[in-house]
């Protein structure tokens, strides 16, 4: 579940104290000296929130360095896309940053097992993927909450999203775009052949998803969560982790859920 309310600051009145922190880019870097000579700098626990200038993808890194920490993080778009990241710098940043609103986002976890046995667990804020490691098409079993829902799914890969991440991967795969308040879960096939005509599945937040390998010597796999990779998996468990969270702040006017709305009517 993703909930969304405006910010709670640890200060009162506007938030003062800011840790500005840039993506590798000389747009990046030069926004953060503006930045930093106007507004001064503060380590991550003493700010009272964390501006994050890039792209989308230092976004995720910054969310998974503030996973269970209060402080909440601010984007500004450094970077290309920025669906995760505010479009310009505000004239007056703390006056701004108070206004925002806020969306808490819980991770992904994965837990996976690969044909020597050993086990990997990583967290995704976007998505946990699989994905074939050579030509010959994958075949997974897919499991959910114990009980087998698909004996055997022919693809090149299969994927669970978060309802942030439902409009990256998910979507490029044609799978539904879920908003912030729906506690659900996008399962979706990427290029199945068998079901051909399966387009995966809605689950709730809650649900435990368990994918085997069938075959996994002659159809290898690949399991993805965000940053980490993991080659030759034979099972993968995925379920959110409702104990940690990552806090993101956007203009009021261009909110999380406004955007992932907006990105239904897009054509």
């Amino acid at each position: 579940m993703t909930e969304v309310h405006p910010p709670v600051w640890p200060r009162s009145g506007a938030p003062r104290r800011l840790c500005f922190i840039s993506a590798p880019n000389d747009a990046a870097r030069r926004t953060q000296d503006e930045l930093v000579a106007r507004y001064g700098q503060y380590a991550p626990p003493d700010a009272d929130a964390v501006i994050c200038l890039g792209g989308d993808g230092f976004m995720l890194e910054t969310l998974h360095s503030m996973l269970g920490e209060p402080t909440p993080v601010y984007g500004i778009n450094c970077g290309s896309v920025g669906f995760l990241m505010n479009p310009s710098v505000p004239d007056d940043l703390p006056a701004h940053l108070a206004h925002t609103q806020a969306a808490t986002l819980h991770p992904l976890r994965m837990c996976s097992v690969d044909r020597a046995g050993v086990e990997t667990k990583a967290l995704a804020l976007n998505d946990v993927f699989l994905f074939r490691q050579t030509r010959q098409a994958a075949k997974i079993e897919i499991e959910v909450d114990g009980r087998v829902r698909m004996p055997e799914l022919i693809c090149d890969g299969v994927l669970v999203a978060t309802p942030a991440g439902s409009t990256a991967y998910n979507l490029s795969a044609h799978g539904p775009i879920v908003p912030l308040s729906a506690n659900l879960l996008p399962l979706t096939p990427i290029s199945a052949f068998r079901p051909r005509r399966w387009r995966g599945a809605l689950l709730p937040s809650t649900a435990r998803v368990t994918l085997t390998i069938l075959e996994s010597e002659k159809r290898p796999v690949a399991a993805v969560a965000d940053f980490t990779e993991v080659r030759d998996v034979v099972r993968v468990e995925i379920a959110e982790d409702r104990t940690l969270h990552a806090t993101l702040l956007f203009d009021a006017d261009q909110s999380l859920s406004e955007r992932i709305l907006a990105e239904q009517f897009t054509v």
